[in-house]
Order: structure tokens, then C-alpha cells, then sequence
């Protein structure tokens, strides 16, 4: 009997020591969790590019914008002034925003713009992510120059699933324009024609030495010989997918979009608008200085394009040559390389992927043609306007409230509810598609999800004026990719080629050029979640729809209340 008292009394000692450990631990992960002070000021300022002087809009007169960093489980208040001009709004692409669609930031879908003079402070939580993101600007086309990097570390005492790198840097890719960008948007919003093509690509805000007047100011990133360092990949380009290659090294590709995947080593990479990607190098080649360099991957048939190609400097330390080693890019339509490098792509994780599904949506994606009069308003192909549509609904942001505070706050005549689940019209959607199929409707339609519905989506290219590449981004989410491929989606033959061991964990995906990709997710976070196109001249155009996902039950499933200081229309 004795010897059971003292067996029960060690039993409970180990359950009470093993609950006291574990309150231990999470009271040091709630303790090491900070809250980051920012506040960012919208204003104009003088940037020289290109041998040209002009004003662009900054945040804080910084071009690029400042850095955020982080860790996991950290929380972000970031008060935003607005000196500038124009109305802004500022979106943190790839944070989930779980509860808070009030940050998320898209003009007139989570709240109206700040407009010139007033104020607003995004609050919110990373929850259980890492990696690169980052923040621009979401209101008319102001991201071109209104944009920087969020780089979001792990939790302390949590390494990288990599060999920890030597340095990081982050890499952003952007496109300028001579011309004040504002001023582009309103000519292409007027005339109905795409608008005119960019003047130069950029590395860190700098086009490089291949261009006039830039070679004294071209980015530099000093190594020494034999480390390694992680570079932090954005491309951050208004209209682009860029190609991205390091002269003569090899990187070995680690993360995208703020998810890990299994590394594996390319020559080139290619990023489409608003993706990130983390890459390793070592600095193994001869000492030396090699040109970094990006350039487009432009796949829309006949459609005019900046063709030019943004360099920055490899410089190992105390080497002084006059020229770079040059790199070799692939050639402007290199289907064939994007496809093979999307298809290393694999999650470092497996067995994720759910195969019950509760909503089964065919969203087509493409271009659209507006019939109208002959005159400088209809300066389009053969006297048309350009659109561009999602299942042939071209979506028309609201303009006296936003989306969000329509459903919040249960406003009528905002928007419906009825974005159609499947095309309103099967067609040979990348085939010879009938001109009785060219002109959208044009309307404010959401799909509505219930909180917890395990959602698939085929996105599916058409060749309606072109077939082309389409960089798909879904707000407060991340999906897995489980395929892709060309032509028509046939559900009898591509489903049983999915990946649902290892898919990559994206929040913006790129659709192939005449082709399609299917994204598969679980709606856990209510609110309302913009899906658009990143070439911001097609959501212009209409490429665009969002989902209105419901609450669930109780306070963690459920919209936070508005924040008091929310702008108003």
C-alpha cells in the first residue's frame, strides 16, 4: 500500500511538473512576442532616374520604402499619414490578416482610401508565418513607386530549415516610368488603350548600368568569397513577370510566397507581380564582379512591352574590374523554362491537402473588348475599349462605401451575391473563341463561403483577345497549387494528375499562358477577400471578384469590430 501512495504521489509530481513546463514555455512564447511601432508618411519627393529629376509618391521619402521585420507571432501598428496628393491606402500582401480584414487594406473593398491630409493605423497579428512578404500601396496605380519589403523571421529559438545564410538582402524588382504614373492611368482610363509600357526595370529602386544616367547609382551587394547569403526575391513591378538570374551562380531556391518548399538549385528564376522568392548563394566563382539582372517574360500575342533589362553588381570583396561578368537571360516568350522551373516548386511539408470539397468553382480569367463609338475614347483594338473579366463579370469597385463595411454593417445596394459559380457559357476557352463572347458584364458580384467550406477553384485561361499569363492573388489567404497545365482543364483527365502529397503553398499564382491551375484552400477567415489579377492595368480593366466569407461561430471565427479611426468614403 505504501509503495502505491508513493507511486501516485511521483505520478501526480509528474503531471503537475509537465503542466508547470508547458505554462512555462507558452508564457515565454507570448513574452518574446513583440509589437512593432511604424509610422509611415505618404508624401511626394524628388527621385532623379534616367537623367530626368521628378516628384513620386514615397513613404517617407524613401524609394523603395522602408523595411518591415518581424517574427512569427508578432504584431504590427503601423500609422499611416497621408501628405500626398492623392487618396491611398496601403495593403500588406501575403499577411493573412486572420479576424482583421479592417488592414488588409484594397481601396473600397476593406475601406474607403485615406484621403490627402488624414490619417489611419493598420493593427495586426502574424499567426504562423515566415518568410519574405511585402506592403505597397492599393489604390490606383501609386504601388508603381509606394512599395517595400516584410520580412517576417521565425520564432526565437526556431532555426530555418536551410543552413542558416551569412546575410540576407532583399531583392525588389520594379518598373519606372518617365511620366507620372497617375498621368498613364488617366490617359489608358480615357482613350480605353492599354497604357504605355514602362521606361526601365529597377533592382532596389536603381535600372542599372545598361541604361542612361544610371550607372554610377547601379545597386551593389558586396560578398566575400566562400559565404552564403540568402536573398529575399520581390517582384514588386506594376505589369511584369520578370526573369531573374545572378551571373554564373547557381541558386538554390528555399522559399516562396512566405512558405518553405523543398530546395533545389536553378540558374534562373521567373516571378510574377506581387510573388516573392527566397533563394541562396554562395559566393563560389572566381573573385570577381557578375552582373544580377531581370528581365521580362511577356506572353500576350502582339501586346507592346518593356524590353529592356534592370542590372545590379555581384561584387566580391577587394575586386576592382571595370566590367561585370554578364548574365544570360531567357528570351522574352521562354515558356518552356517557366514551366520547368515552376515544376520544382514542392512544399517542404506533405499530407496537408484536404480531398473532401465543399465548393468546386470554374473561374475563367482573360481579356475582354467594350464596343464604342470611333472617337479618343475608344482608341482600343478596332475601335474598342480593352476590359478584362473573371467568368465574363468585369468587376466595378464601389465608390460610396467599401465592400466590407456594406456587409459589416448590413448596407444595401452595394454589391450581390451571385458571381457565378462555373463560366455562364461553356466555350473552347483557349481556342478560336467566338466575338459574341469578347464583351463582359460589368458588376459588383461576390461569392459568398461558408466559414470552414474546403474551397477549390480551376483558373482557367482564355484566349479571348490573347491567351496570357495571369498572376492571380487572393487576399487574407494562402492555397496550395495542386496542378496546372495547357490548354482546357479536363476534369476526368487532370485530376487524377494532382499533387496532393507536396503542393506549393502560394498566395499568388501564376495561371499558364493558355492554360490553367487549380488552388485549393479552407475558408477559415471571415470577412471580405479581393482575387485579381497583379497586372494592376487588368484589374483596372475588371479582373477582379471577391468572396464574402462568413463567420463561424463565436469570437476566433469571427470579423472583428471596425477600428474607430476607419477612414470614411
Amino acid at each position: 500500500m505504501a509503495l502505491l501512495n508513493v507511486i501516485t504521489t511521483m505520478q501526480q509530481c509528474n503531471i503537475h511538473c509537465f503542466a508547470i513546463f508547458v505554462a512555462m514555455i507558452l508564457s515565454l512564447s507570448f513574452a518574446s512576442a513583440e509589437t512593432h511601432y511604424h509610422q509611415f508618411v505618404v508624401e511626394a519627393a524628388p527621385v532623379k532616374r534616367l537623367c530626368k529629376t521628378r516628384n513620386i509618391i514615397t513613404v517617407n521619402g524613401q524609394f523603395p520604402g522602408p523595411t518591415l521585420e518581424a517574427r512569427d507571432g508578432d504584431s504590427f501598428v503601423i500609422n499611416v499619414i497621408n501628405a500626398a496628393r492623392y487618396n491611398v491606402t496601403l495593403h500588406w500582401h501575403g499577411i493573412r490578416q486572420m479576424r482583421t480584414p479592417w488592414a488588409d487594406g484594397p481601396e473600397y473593398v476593406t475601406q474607403c482610401p485615406i484621403q490627402p491630409g488624414a490619417s489611419y493605423t493598420y493593427r495586426f497579428k502574424i499567426e504562423n508565418q515566415e518568410g519574405t512578404l511585402w506592403w505597397h500601396a492599393h489604390s490606383k496605380w501609386l504601388r508603381a513607386t509606394v512599395y517595400g519589403a516584410l520580412v517576417i523571421y521565425p520564432k526565437l529559438g526556431v532555426p530555418y530549415p536551410f543552413p542558416m545564410p551569412e546575410r540576407e538582402i532583399p531583392i525588389l524588382l520594379g518598373e519606372w516610368w518617365d511620366r507620372d504614373i497617375i498621368s498613364v492611368l488617366r490617359q489608358s482610363k480615357f482613350t480605353g488603350a492599354a497604357p504605355n509600357v514602362s521606361d526601365a526595370y529597377t533592382i532596389n529602386g536603381q535600372p542599372g548600368d545598361l541604361y542612361r544616367c544610371s550607372k554610377k547609382e547601379t545597386t551593389k551587394i558586396n560578398v566575400k568569397s566562400g559565404e552564403t547569403v540568402l536573398l529575399r526575391i520581390i517582384n514588386a513591378a506594376l505589369d511584369q513577370e520578370l526573369f531573374f538570374t545572378v551571373a554564373n551562380h547557381m541558386l538554390t531556391v528555399v522559399g516562396n510566397d512566405a512558405a518553405y518548399n523543398k530546395p533545389f538549385q536553378t540558374m534562373v528564376i521567373m516571378l510574377g507581380p506581387g510573388q516573392t522568392t527566397n533563394v541562396l548563394l554562395t559566393a563560389n566563382q572566381p573573385t570577381g564582379r557578375y552582373y544580377i539582372a531581370a528581365r521580362t517574360y511577356a506572353t500576350a500575342q502582339n501586346a507592346p512591352f518593356d524590353n529592356t533589362t534592370t542590372t545590379a553588381i555581384l561584387e566580391y570583396d577587394n575586386f576592382l574590374a571595370k566590367r561585370p561578368l554578364m548574365a544570360t537571360l531567357p528570351r522574352f516568350n521562354d515558356t518552356p523554362t517557366v514551366t520547368a522551373y515552376t515544376s520544382q516548386v514542392r512544399s517542404l511539408s506533405s499530407g496537408k491537402v484536404f480531398t473532401r470539397i465543399d465548393e468546386n468553382l470554374f473561374f475563367t480569367v482573360g481579356l475582354g473588348l467594350v464596343n464604342c463609338q470611333p472617337g479618343p475614347r475608344c482608341q482600343g483594338p478596332n475601335n474598342t475599349r480593352f476590359a478584362a473579366s473573371m467568368n465574363n463579370v468585369s468587376f466595378v469597385f464601389p465608390r460610396r462605401t467599401s465592400l466590407l463595411q456594406a456587409y459589416y454593417q448590413n448596407i444595401g445596394g452595394v454589391y450581390t451575391t451571385d458571381f457565378p459559380r462555373v463560366p455562364p457559357v461553356a466555350f473552347d476557352y483557349t481556342g478560336n473563341v467566338s466575338r459574341g463572347l469578347w464583351q463582359p458584364r460589368f458588376g459588383t458580384k461576390l461569392y459568398k463561403l461558408r466559414f470552414g467550406s474546403n474551397v477549390q477553384i480551376v483558373l482557367q485561361d482564355t484566349a479571348i483577345v490573347s491567351t496570357e499569363d495571369h498572376p492571380m492573388h487572393l487576399h487574407g489567404y494562402h492555397f496550395f497549387v495542386v496542378g496546372q497545365g495547357f490548354g482546357n482543364f479536363n476534369p476526368r483527365r487532370d485530376t487524377a494528375r494532382f499533387n496532393l502529397v507536396d503542393p506549393p503553398l502560394r498566395n499568388t499564382i501564376n495561371v499558364p499562358v493558355g492554360g490553367w491551375a487549380v488552388i485549393r484552400f479552407v475558408a477559415d477567415n471571415p470577412g471580405v477577400w479581393l482575387m485579381h489579377c497583379h497586372i494592376d492595368s487588368h484589374l483596372t480593366w475588371g479582373l477582379g471578384m471577391a468572396f464574402l466569407v462568413e463567420n463561424g461561430i463565436g469570437e476566433l471565427q469571427s470579423v472583428e469590430a471596425p477600428p474607430p479611426d476607419l477612414p470614411p468614403c
